[in-house]
């Protein structure tokens, strides 16, 4: 099991190819490109990322485990009965599962689409939604990528059951497990992982305290002992990766020394 850094923890400190040397430096062995607009999602900006990750690989070994999206500008529409919002946003599916490709990422974090919670009583339809995720996941493969749902409190995925149902609908798609999101979703990570099972590929790690809020990792009260101990009896031998928000430090070293406790937890759920 490895530890890394997800380029979203750096949003807003700096841009999301400059967020790898950072990275580096901090010792992760791996990272999530989390891009943050149309223009990343291009050839010639991959170029740039690749530029970078030489930079950060002559500091430390890292390697692109994973891309993420920004969510709300076309997952949602890739589930539209409406072909021409669909097709405008199938096309920008692949142009980031071809962005994965060119910086050697293996998995596409998938959000999809958005619920309001408050507002409306969802029924899914679950042959459709699976028709269309085993779909992308086709999509995917062309690239060399593979498609990971992953749970969100205002996503499908916000109940285990969601996945539950779809899962087995949907043999090629895999999950990601982000722990501050069962929180709030109001649900133990380990009902979540009991859906997952072994198509758990990737970790989203962020600390939080009793009331909901959120903190970098060892600032909280979340115990990630317990929690890798969990992960390793589990039989997960994938990445791990501190994705936090850059509102939730102050300073570089504050990040780093997150990232040292992690070590230091793995390292104690491992003996």
């Amino acid at each position: 099991m490895k530890l890394g850094i997800s380029t979203a923890s750096y949003f807003l400190r700096c841009y999301t190819e400059e967020a790898l040397v950072p990275i580096a430096k901090l010792g992760a062995e791996c990272a999530e490109v989390f891009y943050a607009t149309f223009s990343e999602y291009t050839e010639e900006f991959a170029k740039h990322i690749n530029k970078e990750l030489k930079k950060a690989n002559e500091i430390n070994p890292l390697y692109i485990h994973s891309v993420h999206a920004l969510t709300s500008q076309f997952e949602p529409e890739l589930y539209n009965l409406n072909s021409r919002a669909f097709n405008d946003a199938i096309k920008t599916y692949r142009d980031v599962c071809r962005a994965a490709q060119l910086i050697g990422a293996k998995y596409y974090t998938f959000h999809g689409a958005t619920i309001q919670k408050r507002a409306v009583k969802y029924v899914f339809d679950y042959n459709h939604i699976a028709s269309r995720v085993n779909m992308l996941c086709e999509v995917a493969e062309e690239y060399g990528v593979r498609l990971c749902y992953e749970n969100v409190h205002w996503a499908y995925f916000h109940k285990p059951e969601f996945f539950e149902i779809l899962g087995p609908m949907c043999p090629k798609v895999g999950t990601v497990l982000d722990i501050k999101q069962a929180m709030q979703s109001k649900y133990d990570y380990k009902d979540y992982l009991k859906v997952m099972g072994k198509s758990l590929q990737t970790v989203h790690l962020c600390d939080y305290n009793s009331d909901g809020s959120l903190e970098i990792p060892g600032k909280g009260s979340f115990d990630f002992v317990e929690f890798f101990k969990y992960l390793l009896d589990f039989g997960y031998e994938g990445p791990c990766l501190m994705e936090v928000y850059s509102k939730n430090y102050r300073t570089e070293q504050e990040l780093g020394e997150s990232f040292e406790y992690l070590k230091s937890c793995l390292d104690k759920a491992m003996k």
